[in-house]
């Protein structure tokens, strides 16, 4: 009897927090024009500026390695300029390490003999309990302009706890990066290859996107807003590319309320696209993510998980097996999915490790990528928390070109299953049922008894207690004013 009532009480104070967060932002974004974001029906693009562009190329840039690599590339190319923001950069990050190692610093400096080299990055954290602090960031702001043609600002008109989150790179508004990727060693090496391997560090599971045609302009337009904002210094209005390709692209945000003159309201098109996304789902739902806290977001997919649209619906998500935030948050959303699945099998979630013989090392899932249907596709920077839906800066690309999205499905499927993209071109519930499942599951048994890996994927459980599995949305709610 106590124990029921204990699982009563506990249902209603986490049932309660949930209802709370999701109430605050309601209020937030009706209190600011926003609220349609929240409500937006099934469909994929968001609605207003900047629209769906047609006549690009864009490229999926899987894993470091090959992403730090094109981004040397092109920044090597550039001509007139090249405008980069991130939430941090360490100046002596190599990017390439074959041969002569390319640092930020030198690469940057390079360039900036030639072309305008501008960096905006998040000033850091006012309080130095968070890295990076005010004072590093301002040490990196001084290794970079020494010496040097770069420019660097900072930007310190963030939300209180909150941050400057969004990785771009513009180069001469004919190419632009938009990702997870920064370019720092803080908090783990993001030079890492698909092949993973262990390396008795953390691995780096991450993704960008390559864009060349005319979305290139909105990710410029962004730039030249934010810098504007932070420097008083107004940059031409950026050059339309002409097509470069066939894939239409949205680029999509998150800019908090209040922080920018020019943007009073906000921009909350990030959790517009996904929820429109996730609502349409009809056989798939696959997420990589390093955060799953967003109590709005976890209220559509568990909805589909009680109301599954068709018989082999299958949601799949891949997170890391401990957010670096500290708390283990994310385990208590995908117990809450666990619940609504109900044993039905159609939900899993894995995390991904690096092994070598007897030993193996965690491989920290960075990546912001969401896949609904093979015909919906965004990556970007923006986790699914309260932070990057509605607190800080962000920026995501989404296309609805279902080639595209499916081959970026059966690559990164490829890469977790350790097997040939020929080998993963079946039925998405077939695949989950018969590989996923039970690798992953057989994994978390090993090790769980302390037995050495023989593969890469690991099941990752959830925690049972409702009121446990709150933590990250009461975190959003405690510093999201």
């Amino acid at each position: 009897m106590a124990e029921r009532l204990l699982l009563t009480a506990d249902r209603l104070v986490g049932g309660g927090v949930d209802r709370t967060v999701r109430s605050h932002h309601r209020r937030r974004l009706r209190g600011v024009g926003w609220e349609h974001a929240l409500d937006a029906p099934p469909g994929g693009w968001a609605g207003g500026e900047p629209p769906p562009r047609a006549g690009n190329d864009l490229s999926i840039l899987i894993d470091g390695a090959a992403a730090l690599r094109a981004m040397v590339e092109e920044m090597r190319r550039a001509q007139s300029h090249v405008h980069l923001t991130g939430w941090h950069v360490s100046p002596d990050f190599a990017m390439t390490r074959e041969g002569e190692p390319v640092v930020v610093r030198n690469l940057l400096g390079d360039i900036a003999d030639r072309a305008d080299v501008r960096v905006l990055l998040w000033a850091g954290a006012p309080l130095p309990l968070f890295r990076p602090s005010r004072r590093a960031v301002r040490g990196v702001q001084a290794a970079l302009t020494h010496r040097s043609n770069v420019r660097c600002a900072l930007d310190a008109r963030e939300r209180p706890m909150h941050c400057h989150h969004e990785k771009t790179i513009v180069i001469d508004d004919r190419v632009a990066f938009v990702g997870g990727i920064d370019l720092t060693h803080l908090a783990g090496d993001r030079l890492d290859s698909q092949a993973h391997p262990a390396r008795a560090q953390v691995g780096w599971h991450d993704a960008a996107a390559r864009i060349a045609g005319p979305a290139v302009a909105d990710v410029a337009e962004s730039f030249r807003v934010r810098w504007r904002e932070v420097t008083g210094e107004a940059l031409p209005a950026p050059a339309t590319a002409g097509p470069a390709g066939q894939v239409e692209v949205q680029v999509v945000r998150t800019v908090p309320n209040g922080i920018y003159a020019s943007l009073p309201r906000g921009d909350f098109r990030i959790v517009e696209s996904y929820l429109r996304a996730l609502r349409s789902a009809r056989r798939l739902v696959y997420l990589e993510n390093q955060f799953l806290w967003s109590p709005e977001i976890v209220a559509v997919l568990a909805d589909k998980l009680r109301n599954p649209p068709a018989a082999d619906f299958r949601m799949l998500l891949l997170l890391p097996a401990k957010p670096n935030s500290g708390e283990d948050d994310s385990r208590g959303q995908v117990g809450a999915l666990l619940d609504a699945d109900g044993g039905a099998g159609r939900f899993l979630a894995c995390t991904i490790a690096a092994r070598d013989r007897e030993r193996s090392d965690p491989v920290y899932v960075h990546a912001k990528i969401g896949i609904v249907d093979d015909e919906w596709l965004t990556i970007g920077s923006a986790n699914l928390n309260e932070h990057s839906l509605f607190n800080d800066t962000e920026m995501n690309v989404v296309t609805h070109d279902a080639a595209l999205v499916r081959a970026t499905r059966l690559r990164l499927w490829a890469e977790h299953l350790e097997l040939a993209e020929g080998d993963v071109g079946g039925p998405p519930s077939e695949l989950i049922d018969r590989r996923w499942r039970p690798v992953a599951r057989e994994q978390r048994e090993r090790q769980a008894a302390g037995r050495p890996l023989t593969h890469r994927l690991v099941e990752l459980q959830g925690v049972s207690r409702h009121t446990g599995r709150m933590l990250g949305p009461i975190d959003g709610l405690l510093v999201d004013g």
